[in-house]
Protein backbone atom coordinates (compact mmCIF):
# COMPACT_ATOMS: atom_id res chain seq x y z
CA UNK A 1 0.00 0.00 0.00
CA UNK A 2 1.04 3.85 -0.97
CA UNK A 3 1.26 5.08 3.29
CA UNK A 4 -0.09 8.30 3.95
CA UNK A 5 3.25 10.53 4.48
CA UNK A 6 3.23 13.36 7.27
CA UNK A 7 4.70 16.27 7.90
CA UNK A 8 5.77 17.21 11.48
CA UNK A 9 5.66 21.20 12.27
CA UNK A 10 6.32 21.82 15.84
CA UNK A 11 7.92 24.44 17.91
CA UNK A 12 10.18 22.20 19.72
CA UNK A 13 11.22 18.75 20.46
CA UNK A 14 12.71 17.79 23.85
CA UNK A 15 11.56 14.88 26.21
CA UNK A 16 7.96 14.83 27.41
CA UNK A 17 7.21 18.02 24.92
CA UNK A 18 4.11 17.89 23.46
CA UNK A 19 5.72 17.09 19.72
CA UNK A 20 7.31 13.82 21.62
CA UNK A 21 4.35 12.92 23.53
CA UNK A 22 2.57 12.97 19.63
CA UNK A 23 5.14 13.05 16.97
CA UNK A 24 7.39 9.84 18.81
CA UNK A 25 4.16 7.95 19.05
CA UNK A 26 3.63 8.16 15.37
CA UNK A 27 7.35 7.12 14.88
CA UNK A 28 7.96 4.33 17.55
CA UNK A 29 4.00 3.44 17.80
CA UNK A 30 1.33 3.62 20.35
CA UNK A 31 1.68 2.79 23.34
CA UNK A 32 -0.80 0.58 25.24
CA UNK A 33 -1.08 -2.23 27.80
CA UNK A 34 -0.38 -4.91 25.21
CA UNK A 35 2.12 -3.41 23.81
CA UNK A 36 2.81 -1.03 20.37
CA UNK A 37 0.44 -0.43 18.03
CA UNK A 38 2.61 0.34 14.97
CA UNK A 39 1.76 3.71 13.13
CA UNK A 40 -0.33 2.94 9.94
CA UNK A 41 1.10 6.63 8.07
CA UNK A 42 4.83 7.62 8.31
CA UNK A 43 6.18 10.93 9.45
CA UNK A 44 8.43 11.89 6.46
CA UNK A 45 9.51 15.57 7.13
CA UNK A 46 10.06 17.63 10.16
CA UNK A 47 10.66 21.54 11.00
CA UNK A 48 11.66 22.64 14.22
CA UNK A 49 11.40 26.19 15.39
CA UNK A 50 13.61 26.17 17.79
CA UNK A 51 16.23 23.43 19.19
CA UNK A 52 15.97 22.96 23.04
CA UNK A 53 19.11 22.92 24.94
CA UNK A 54 17.71 19.28 25.84
CA UNK A 55 16.60 18.32 22.14
CA UNK A 56 15.68 15.25 21.37
CA UNK A 57 13.53 15.60 18.14
CA UNK A 58 17.07 15.53 15.90
CA UNK A 59 17.94 12.25 17.07
CA UNK A 60 14.76 10.65 16.90
CA UNK A 61 13.74 12.05 13.46
CA UNK A 62 18.03 10.55 12.88
CA UNK A 63 16.87 7.50 13.94
CA UNK A 64 13.73 7.00 12.19
CA UNK A 65 14.44 8.32 8.53
CA UNK A 66 12.88 12.12 8.92
CA UNK A 67 14.36 14.06 7.18
CA UNK A 68 14.92 17.53 8.82
CA UNK A 69 13.68 21.06 6.98
CA UNK A 70 14.58 24.59 7.75
CA UNK A 71 11.13 25.74 6.52
CA UNK A 72 7.84 24.84 6.66
CA UNK A 73 7.32 25.75 2.89
CA UNK A 74 10.46 22.94 2.53
CA UNK A 75 8.93 20.42 5.01
CA UNK A 76 5.92 20.42 3.17
CA UNK A 77 7.38 20.41 -0.34
CA UNK A 78 10.06 17.82 0.51
CA UNK A 79 12.30 20.78 -1.45
CA UNK A 80 15.76 19.48 -0.95
CA UNK A 81 18.49 22.89 -1.05
CA UNK A 82 21.78 22.46 -2.37
CA UNK A 83 24.69 23.58 -0.83
CA UNK A 84 25.01 27.14 -0.97
CA UNK A 85 21.91 27.55 -2.57
CA UNK A 86 19.13 29.72 -1.15
CA UNK A 87 15.86 29.96 -2.94
CA UNK A 88 14.54 32.55 -4.92
CA UNK A 89 11.26 33.79 -4.92
CA UNK A 90 10.40 32.15 -7.85
CA UNK A 91 11.76 29.14 -6.35
CA UNK A 92 9.53 29.02 -2.93
CA UNK A 93 6.25 29.36 -5.01
CA UNK A 94 7.25 26.07 -7.72
CA UNK A 95 7.06 23.80 -4.69
CA UNK A 96 4.42 21.76 -4.65
CA UNK A 97 2.99 20.40 -1.70
CA UNK A 98 4.73 16.48 -1.41
CA UNK A 99 2.61 15.14 2.47
CA UNK A 100 -0.63 13.88 3.09
CA UNK A 101 -1.21 15.49 6.12
CA UNK A 102 0.31 17.81 8.90
CA UNK A 103 1.12 17.36 12.73
CA UNK A 104 1.07 21.48 13.87
CA UNK A 105 2.42 21.17 17.18
CA UNK A 106 3.26 24.78 18.43
CA UNK A 107 3.09 24.19 22.58
CA UNK A 108 6.24 24.94 24.34
CA UNK A 109 9.34 27.04 23.40
CA UNK A 110 11.04 30.38 24.08
CA UNK A 111 7.93 32.63 22.88
CA UNK A 112 7.35 35.54 24.34
CA UNK A 113 4.04 36.60 26.42
CA UNK A 114 1.68 39.77 26.61
CA UNK A 115 0.12 41.47 29.67
CA UNK A 116 -2.75 39.08 30.17
CA UNK A 117 -0.19 36.31 30.72
CA UNK A 118 -1.20 33.95 27.23
CA UNK A 119 2.02 32.80 25.68
CA UNK A 120 2.21 33.56 22.12
CA UNK A 121 2.73 30.50 20.42
CA UNK A 122 3.11 30.82 16.59
CA UNK A 123 -0.16 28.86 15.84
CA UNK A 124 -1.82 31.33 13.18
CA UNK A 125 1.80 31.73 11.76
CA UNK A 126 2.54 28.15 11.12
CA UNK A 127 -1.05 27.45 9.97
CA UNK A 128 -0.72 30.24 6.93
CA UNK A 129 2.40 29.01 6.06
CA UNK A 130 0.72 25.72 6.17
CA UNK A 131 -2.30 26.46 4.62
CA UNK A 132 -0.53 28.31 1.85
CA UNK A 133 1.20 25.41 0.36
CA UNK A 134 -2.30 23.94 0.87
CA UNK A 135 -3.93 26.27 -1.09
CA UNK A 136 -1.45 26.83 -3.76
CA UNK A 137 -1.16 23.02 -4.52
CA UNK A 138 -5.40 22.67 -4.38
CA UNK A 139 -5.31 19.71 -2.07
CA UNK A 140 -6.97 20.14 0.61
CA UNK A 141 -4.85 17.33 2.83
CA UNK A 142 -6.02 17.47 6.97
CA UNK A 143 -4.06 18.90 9.40
CA UNK A 144 -4.07 18.48 13.41
CA UNK A 145 -3.33 21.72 15.49
CA UNK A 146 -2.25 20.55 19.00
CA UNK A 147 -4.52 22.04 21.57
CA UNK A 148 -6.33 25.85 20.93
CA UNK A 149 -6.06 27.65 17.60
CA UNK A 150 -4.64 30.85 18.73
CA UNK A 151 -3.91 32.48 22.14
CA UNK A 152 -6.49 35.28 20.46
CA UNK A 153 -10.00 35.21 18.81
CA UNK A 154 -9.32 37.03 15.68
CA UNK A 155 -6.27 34.87 14.98
CA UNK A 156 -8.45 31.24 15.69
CA UNK A 157 -11.61 32.64 13.83
CA UNK A 158 -9.30 33.37 11.01
CA UNK A 159 -7.26 30.17 11.09
CA UNK A 160 -11.36 28.15 11.20
CA UNK A 161 -12.53 30.37 8.21
CA UNK A 162 -9.40 29.57 6.38
CA UNK A 163 -9.83 25.77 6.71
CA UNK A 164 -13.18 25.95 5.64
CA UNK A 165 -12.19 27.98 2.35
CA UNK A 166 -9.82 25.21 1.88
CA UNK A 167 -12.26 22.71 2.91
CA UNK A 168 -9.35 20.91 4.47
CA UNK A 169 -10.11 18.25 7.51
CA UNK A 170 -8.79 19.88 10.54
CA UNK A 171 -9.30 18.90 13.97
CA UNK A 172 -7.58 20.42 16.99
CA UNK A 173 -7.85 20.43 21.27
CA UNK A 174 -6.56 19.28 24.00
CA UNK A 175 -6.10 15.41 24.86
CA UNK A 176 -8.83 15.27 27.59
CA UNK A 177 -11.95 14.58 25.93
CA UNK A 178 -10.53 12.00 24.62
CA UNK A 179 -8.79 9.97 27.35
CA UNK A 180 -10.06 7.23 29.69
CA UNK A 181 -12.57 8.28 32.14
CA UNK A 182 -13.22 6.28 35.07
CA UNK A 183 -15.95 5.39 35.58
CA UNK A 184 -16.78 5.73 31.77
CA UNK A 185 -19.41 8.61 31.34
CA UNK A 186 -20.57 10.00 28.32
CA UNK A 187 -23.89 11.62 28.10
CA UNK A 188 -26.67 10.22 25.41
CA UNK A 189 -26.80 13.34 22.51
CA UNK A 190 -30.00 15.07 23.73
CA UNK A 191 -29.69 14.69 27.56
CA UNK A 192 -31.00 16.88 29.84
CA UNK A 193 -28.31 18.29 31.89
CA UNK A 194 -29.24 21.04 35.10
CA UNK A 195 -25.67 21.62 36.03
CA UNK A 196 -22.28 21.25 34.85
CA UNK A 197 -18.69 21.24 36.46
CA UNK A 198 -15.13 20.36 35.48
CA UNK A 199 -12.26 20.27 39.04
CA UNK A 200 -8.71 20.33 37.29
CA UNK A 201 -5.39 22.05 38.45
CA UNK A 202 -2.75 24.75 37.00
CA UNK A 203 0.86 24.70 37.95
CA UNK A 204 1.50 28.34 39.76
CA UNK A 205 4.42 29.24 37.55
CA UNK A 206 3.74 32.39 34.73
CA UNK A 207 1.19 31.37 32.24
CA UNK A 208 0.24 28.47 33.83
CA UNK A 209 -3.79 29.11 33.90
CA UNK A 210 -3.46 29.69 30.57
CA UNK A 211 -2.11 26.39 29.64
CA UNK A 212 -3.93 24.19 31.91
CA UNK A 213 -7.02 26.13 31.81
CA UNK A 214 -7.65 25.46 28.34
CA UNK A 215 -7.45 21.78 29.22
CA UNK A 216 -10.42 22.43 31.68
CA UNK A 217 -13.01 24.00 29.11
CA UNK A 218 -12.33 20.99 26.69
CA UNK A 219 -13.11 18.94 29.42
CA UNK A 220 -16.40 20.25 29.81
CA UNK A 221 -17.20 21.40 26.64
CA UNK A 222 -16.95 17.43 24.76
CA UNK A 223 -19.74 16.85 27.52
CA UNK A 224 -22.09 19.21 27.59
CA UNK A 225 -22.27 19.99 24.08
CA UNK A 226 -24.37 16.73 23.87
CA UNK A 227 -27.08 18.38 26.04
CA UNK A 228 -30.43 18.82 25.02
CA UNK A 229 -31.19 21.31 22.48
CA UNK A 230 -27.77 21.05 21.33
CA UNK A 231 -24.78 23.41 21.09
CA UNK A 232 -25.81 26.94 21.12
CA UNK A 233 -22.73 28.97 21.77
CA UNK A 234 -21.61 30.95 24.87
CA UNK A 235 -23.09 34.02 26.18
CA UNK A 236 -20.63 35.43 29.03
CA UNK A 237 -17.77 34.27 31.04
CA UNK A 238 -16.26 35.04 34.20
CA UNK A 239 -12.67 34.44 35.73
CA UNK A 240 -12.17 34.34 39.52
CA UNK A 241 -9.28 34.39 41.26
CA UNK A 242 -8.10 33.57 45.09
CA UNK A 243 -10.83 34.25 48.26
CA UNK A 244 -13.14 35.26 45.77
CA UNK A 245 -13.62 31.80 44.65
CA UNK A 246 -14.60 30.69 47.90
CA UNK A 247 -17.05 33.22 48.38
CA UNK A 248 -18.48 32.43 45.36
CA UNK A 249 -18.89 28.57 46.38
CA UNK A 250 -20.26 29.84 49.68
CA UNK A 251 -23.33 31.69 47.74
CA UNK A 252 -23.70 28.90 45.45
CA UNK A 253 -22.45 30.45 42.44
CA UNK A 254 -20.88 27.27 41.75
CA UNK A 255 -21.71 23.91 43.50
CA UNK A 256 -18.97 22.61 46.27
CA UNK A 257 -21.12 19.79 46.41
CA UNK A 258 -19.80 18.46 43.52
CA UNK A 259 -16.39 19.53 43.90
CA UNK A 260 -15.85 17.63 46.95
CA UNK A 261 -17.53 14.64 44.80
CA UNK A 262 -15.45 15.00 42.36
CA UNK A 263 -12.14 15.32 44.26
CA UNK A 264 -12.89 12.55 46.27
CA UNK A 265 -12.67 10.15 43.31
CA UNK A 266 -9.22 11.01 42.56
CA UNK A 267 -6.18 9.34 42.90
CA UNK A 268 -3.61 11.68 42.48
CA UNK A 269 -3.93 14.77 45.33
CA UNK A 270 -2.86 15.58 48.85
CA UNK A 271 -4.82 15.08 52.17
CA UNK A 272 -6.59 17.71 53.79
CA UNK A 273 -8.89 19.95 52.29
CA UNK A 274 -9.00 22.29 48.95
CA UNK A 275 -9.51 25.50 50.72
CA UNK A 276 -6.14 24.88 53.00
CA UNK A 277 -3.90 23.54 50.22
CA UNK A 278 -4.55 26.24 47.64
CA UNK A 279 -2.93 29.67 47.71
CA UNK A 280 -4.89 30.96 44.71
CA UNK A 281 -7.53 29.12 43.40
CA UNK A 282 -9.19 30.20 40.25
CA UNK A 283 -12.77 29.36 38.84
CA UNK A 284 -14.33 29.99 35.32
CA UNK A 285 -18.02 30.71 35.05
CA UNK A 286 -19.73 30.31 32.08
CA UNK A 287 -22.84 31.03 30.60
CA UNK A 288 -24.28 29.78 27.22
CA UNK A 289 -26.53 31.53 24.97
CA UNK A 290 -29.82 28.95 25.98
CA UNK A 291 -29.55 30.24 29.79
CA UNK A 292 -27.29 26.70 30.92
CA UNK A 293 -24.29 27.79 33.03
CA UNK A 294 -21.18 25.47 34.11
CA UNK A 295 -18.23 25.94 35.71
CA UNK A 296 -14.26 25.27 36.11
CA UNK A 297 -12.78 24.99 39.17
CA UNK A 298 -8.59 24.69 38.79
CA UNK A 299 -6.79 24.64 41.90
CA UNK A 300 -3.26 25.17 42.24
CA UNK A 301 -2.60 22.62 44.80
CA UNK A 302 -4.79 19.59 46.30
CA UNK A 303 -5.46 17.90 43.00
CA UNK A 304 -3.28 16.67 39.82
CA UNK A 305 -6.01 15.07 38.10
CA UNK A 306 -9.14 16.93 36.06
CA UNK A 307 -12.38 15.71 36.87
CA UNK A 308 -16.53 16.08 35.53
CA UNK A 309 -19.69 16.07 37.42
CA UNK A 310 -23.34 17.02 36.12
CA UNK A 311 -26.67 16.67 37.50
CA UNK A 312 -28.91 14.74 35.61
CA UNK A 313 -32.67 14.89 36.46
CA UNK A 314 -31.90 14.93 40.08
CA UNK A 315 -28.91 12.42 39.59
CA UNK A 316 -25.13 13.21 39.90
CA UNK A 317 -23.23 11.89 37.97
CA UNK A 318 -19.50 11.89 37.79
CA UNK A 319 -16.13 10.71 35.99
CA UNK A 320 -12.14 11.66 36.11
CA UNK A 321 -10.03 12.08 32.99
CA UNK A 322 -7.22 9.41 33.02
CA UNK A 323 -5.36 8.32 36.00
CA UNK A 324 -3.29 11.53 36.65
CA UNK A 325 0.08 13.73 35.91
CA UNK A 326 1.99 9.95 35.51
CA UNK A 327 -0.18 8.46 32.98
CA UNK A 328 0.02 11.28 30.24
CA UNK A 329 1.19 8.69 27.32
CA UNK A 330 -2.39 7.24 27.89
CA UNK A 331 -3.81 10.55 26.80
CA UNK A 332 -1.78 10.99 24.03
CA UNK A 333 -1.56 7.60 22.66
CA UNK A 334 -5.71 7.90 22.60
CA UNK A 335 -5.23 11.29 20.75
CA UNK A 336 -2.92 9.96 18.66
CA UNK A 337 -4.86 7.14 16.94
CA UNK A 338 -7.60 9.49 16.55
CA UNK A 339 -5.33 11.80 14.63
CA UNK A 340 -4.20 9.13 12.41
CA UNK A 341 -7.66 7.91 11.69
CA UNK A 342 -8.58 11.16 10.22
CA UNK A 343 -4.81 11.07 8.09
CA UNK A 344 -6.33 8.11 6.83
CA UNK A 345 -10.30 8.71 5.96
CA UNK A 346 -10.12 12.25 5.61
CA UNK A 347 -12.58 12.86 8.10
CA UNK A 348 -12.65 14.67 11.13
CA UNK A 349 -12.98 12.47 14.55
CA UNK A 350 -14.60 15.28 16.43
CA UNK A 351 -16.35 18.86 15.47
CA UNK A 352 -13.52 21.47 15.29
CA UNK A 353 -16.03 23.90 16.39
CA UNK A 354 -15.60 22.68 19.69
CA UNK A 355 -12.16 23.81 20.16
CA UNK A 356 -12.93 26.94 18.26
CA UNK A 357 -15.23 27.53 20.91
CA UNK A 358 -13.25 26.45 23.38
CA UNK A 359 -10.61 28.89 22.01
CA UNK A 360 -12.78 31.89 22.41
CA UNK A 361 -14.29 31.10 25.80
CA UNK A 362 -10.54 30.85 27.34
CA UNK A 363 -9.54 33.87 25.69
CA UNK A 364 -12.44 36.27 26.92
CA UNK A 365 -11.81 34.47 30.40
CA UNK A 366 -7.89 35.73 30.63
CA UNK A 367 -9.57 39.12 29.41
CA UNK A 368 -11.79 38.85 32.54
CA UNK A 369 -9.00 38.17 34.49
CA UNK A 370 -6.84 40.93 33.33
CA UNK A 371 -9.95 43.24 33.62
CA UNK A 372 -10.36 42.77 37.42
CA UNK A 373 -12.63 39.27 36.99
CA UNK A 374 -15.07 41.50 35.28
CA UNK A 375 -18.05 39.26 33.76
CA UNK A 376 -17.25 39.45 29.40
CA UNK A 377 -19.77 39.27 27.17
CA UNK A 378 -18.99 37.10 24.25
CA UNK A 379 -22.04 37.51 21.35
CA UNK A 380 -19.15 36.65 19.09
CA UNK A 381 -19.22 33.11 20.66
CA UNK A 382 -22.63 32.36 19.03
CA UNK A 383 -21.50 28.79 17.64
CA UNK A 384 -23.71 26.31 16.97
CA UNK A 385 -22.67 22.87 16.05
CA UNK A 386 -23.40 19.26 16.76
CA UNK A 387 -21.57 16.93 18.46
CA UNK A 388 -20.11 13.46 16.70
CA UNK A 389 -21.71 10.26 16.78
CA UNK A 390 -18.29 8.47 15.71
CA UNK A 391 -17.36 6.25 18.76
CA UNK A 392 -13.30 7.22 19.72
CA UNK A 393 -10.78 4.81 18.91
CA UNK A 394 -9.52 3.73 22.16
CA UNK A 395 -7.20 0.71 23.25
CA UNK A 396 -7.27 1.06 27.29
Amino acid sequence: MDRKKIAAIVTTYFSRSHADLIVSKFLRGFDTPNGLIEPKVDVVSMYIDQVHPKDVGLEIAQQYGVEIFPSIHSALTRTKLTKGHWPTASDWTVGELAVDGVLLIAEHGDYASNEQGRQIYPRRSFFEQITGVIGVSNRPIPVFNDKHLSYNWPDAHWMYKRANELNMPLMAGSSLPLTTRIPFLEHPIGERIDQAFVLGHFNSYPNGLDSYGFHGLEALQAMVERRSGGETGIRSVQCLEGDAVWEAGEEGVWPRDLAELVAGQMIDKDDGHMQDNCINPAIFLIEYVDGFRASVLLLDGHVRQFGYAASVAREVLSTVYGHGSKHLDDHFTILGLNIQEMFLTGMERYPVERTLLTTGAHDALMESRFRGHIVIETPHLNIGYSPSKLPMLNPF
